[in-house]
């Protein structure tokens, strides 16, 4: 993907070499016929999904048809009930949950960390010290627009801002898979749309697998290379829509263009088709 006009200005950014079990570019993501239930609740009747090292997969769907969960069992979080998830050449719930970073709707920041102790949190759960911490998180925190603001405390800065932080927390675990769920969902229009742009630039520079739930149409279809749509609980597959690249560098641009708004008209479609399954 291209860098979109209105994100911060972006110079190099190394985090190579941080994925434990796993080339920083990203790893493959199979479900075989996966499928997942509470007891007798059917949530996902049957997944069949390939996702290539690197690539960037937007699922759509109706509220309440399996979504998050299915993002917790890509990350082993969770079992599924029957088929096979594998991330990479791992299959177990503890292999996948190694390779896979998992961020929420809510960007769960911690309060009472500066943003930089936040984007750090990784690097110290894996055993490094506090200064070590800092001093590999300073870069990459002004990197993403947050310089002199690396003391402040969550509560203190703007919610694009505390977003930036959690991803950064998310990239800084090292892990080769990114399972974003809902990451913009809370903001505004128009912060939203600048995030979009930022996250945009972020993996054109850092190359990730990256599988993205969103409720937002425009979104999947701006940051993904492939959308899939799915049905209402118990949920499957319905369509599957590519998005052709490259994109235009401004994101304005991009989403007013015919051949987007084409597409945005089919997956909304194609949605409203799956609804009322």
């Amino acid at each position: 993907m291209l860098t979109k006009s209105g994100a911060p200005k972006m110079g190099p950014l190394d985090l190579s070499g941080e994925a434990p079990g796993g080339p920083a570019a990203g790893a493959s993501v199979r479900l075989d016929g996966a499928g997942h239930s509470y007891g007798v609740l059917e949530t996902i009747e049957r997944l069949d999904l390939d996702v290539a090292p690197g690539a960037v997969l937007g699922i759509v769907g109706p509220s309440g048809c399996g979504k998050s969960t299915l993002l917790e069992l890509i990350a082993g979080l969770r079992e599924p009930s029957r088929g096979t998830i594998a991330v990479g050449a791992e299959t177990g719930s503890d292999g996948r949950l190694a390779l896979c970073a998992f961020m929420p709707q809510r960007d769960l920041l911690l309060p009472w960390l500066s943003a930089i102790d936040n984007a750090a949190l990784p690097l110290r759960l894996a055993g490094s010290t506090r200064s070590q911490s800092r001093e590999r998180a300073t870069a990459p925190l002004r990197h993403f627009g947050l310089s002199g603001f690396e003391q402040t405390r969550p509560q203190e800065l703007s919610g694009g801002m505390r977003q930036r932080v959690a991803f950064l927390r998310t990239l800084l675990s090292g892990r080769p898979a990114l399972l974003l769920d809902e990451p913009f969902a809370s903001l505004d229009a128009i912060t939203r749309a600048e995030m979009q742009s930022w996250l945009a630039g972020v993996l054109s520079e850092q190359p990730r697998t990256v599988i993205l739930v969103t409720h937002d149409v425009e979104e999947a279809l701006y940051l993904c290379d492939r959308v899939i749509v799915l049905s209402a609980r118990p949920a499957i597959a319905m369509a599957e829509v590519e998005v052709p690249a490259p994109r235009a560098e401004d994101r304005a641009a991009a989403v007013t263009s015919p051949e987007f708004a084409s597409m945005r008209a089919g997956l909304l479609g194609e949605l409203g088709k799956g609804a009322s399954r």
